[in-house]
């Protein structure tokens, strides 16, 4: 699951990254994105990517109401060409999200202690996303947006055992490549390889409305998987 993120950059070191067409203006550095918030996806234009900002949680566009996206903050990459709430996002309307890390918690003594997992070197990553419009009654859209998750990597399975899906270079074209078949899609849906940085960080993290570079503040060193325990047998 990925339930928090962060993306604490200015809209010009956004815009650097991604290479955008425009400086994303609406952004401000972000370190505790949380469901039902506004944050930038990018998707492909004419000439390159574009960003905009789009509430967190899927709506499904037959959805009765907004209250669905709740249930929609992830889309697990195994079953997502077929469950009807994504499988036509799926199809024609994929995005990426960027970040600059992302939360998760670790069992332990209450409270779970909360670990920000980010590049070493802080480069930007890019979730498999996808988006979606609703309209309200009075005819005005509500676009929205989930982030895709696969089985988490052996790095940070200890952990939690899910993740986001994280692309890189040819594989963020081809996501957002709009005659890419099922197939094709699918093939980029994988763990990301690389082990990243798993950094205890403090818990103010654990209030959705603190927003402030505290919740990133490190508490200790960062964790590492256990090593198995060595048994002889004799």
């Amino acid at each position: 699951m990925c339930g928090r993120y962060s993306l604490g950059v200015t809209p010009e070191e956004l815009a650097a990254a991604f290479e955008l067409d425009e400086i994303p203006s609406f952004h401000a550095p972000r370190y505790n994105i949380a469901p039902t918030q506004d944050a930038p996806i990018l998707i492909r234009g004419e000439d390159g990517l574009r960003a905009g900002p789009v509430r967190w949680g899927l709506v499904p566009h037959w959805a009765e109401s907004p209250a669905a996206g709740s249930r929609h903050i992830n889309a697990r990459s195994e079953t997502v060409a077929k469950r009807p709430a994504f499988r036509d996002a799926f199809r024609s309307r994929r995005c990426l999200v960027p970040a600059d890390g992302f939360y998760e918690w670790q069992e332990g003594p209450s409270p779970k202690q909360p670990v920000w997992i980010h590049r070493e070197d802080r480069r930007l990553l890019a979730f498999a996303g996808l988006w979606e419009r609703w309209r309200w009654p009075d005819g005005g859209p509500l676009v929205t947006f989930t982030v895709l998750t696969t089985d988490a990597a052996p790095w940070i399975r200890f952990v939690h055992d899910r993740m986001p899906v994280i692309l890189e270079g040819d594989d963020r074209l081809l996501w957002l490549d709009p005659e890419a078949t099922p197939a094709e899609l699918k093939s980029v849906l994988r763990p990301q390889s690389e082990p990243m940085v798993l950094q205890p960080v403090s818990t103010v993290v654990n209030r959705a409305t603190n927003e402030s570079a505290e919740c990133v503040r490190p508490v200790g060193a960062p964790v590492t998987s256990p090593k198995p325990e060595l048994r002889l047998d004799l």
